[in-house]
């Protein structure tokens, strides 16, 4: 049985590979750990074009600086990906990791098709009711559209 597990850094979502981890023993899952990468800001997208100079330098500059940050935050994810493995105990697990690029709650969905993942367990981000109908919540979206039953840990959780 396969279980796929959304990272990004937070002590969340660190909980939520703990209680991923628990469950994998006792019921003999496979984990894959994801650490999904943000596509290129959209605000600075959308305001490219006030700044596009006569010779396009200004852009070219600020889209290989884009490329630059783009790898190293993918470096990054990397690292917590491999530092998560490293420092907590997945004796007898066979574990995955995967750093995607893209819109969070997409890639988690997709991931999860094409793997035939049985379960996903992910953090919430403790956001209110309030604050989450503004702001939108990945977790709240992959519970909506995932192809498989979903364990959301309690950002609090130990």
């Amino acid at each position: 049985m396969k279980m796929l597990v959304p990272v990004d850094g937070s002590n969340a979502s660190i909980n939520a590979v703990k209680k991923a981890l628990e469950l994998a023993k006792k019921y003999g899952f496979s984990i894959k750990l994801i650490s999904v990468v943000s596509e290129r800001n959209s605000e600075y997208r959308r305001h490219e074009n006030a700044w596009r100079g006569v010779d396009g330098s200004i852009i070219s500059e600020s889209e290989e600086l884009e490329k630059r940050l783009e790898e190293k935050i993918k470096e990054n994810a990397e690292r917590l990906l491999n530092a998560i493995v490293s420092k907590l105990d997945f004796t007898g697990i066979k574990v995955e990791k995967e750093v995607l690029l893209g819109e969070p709650y997409v890639k988690i969905l997709e991931t999860a098709r094409n793997d035939k993942s049985d379960m996903i367990v992910m953090s919430n981000r403790g956001f209110s009711k309030v604050k989450r109908f503004f702001v939108g919540s990945v977790t709240q979206r992959v519970i909506s559209d995932a192809p498989c039953p979903v364990l959301v840990v309690n950002s609090d959780s130990n």
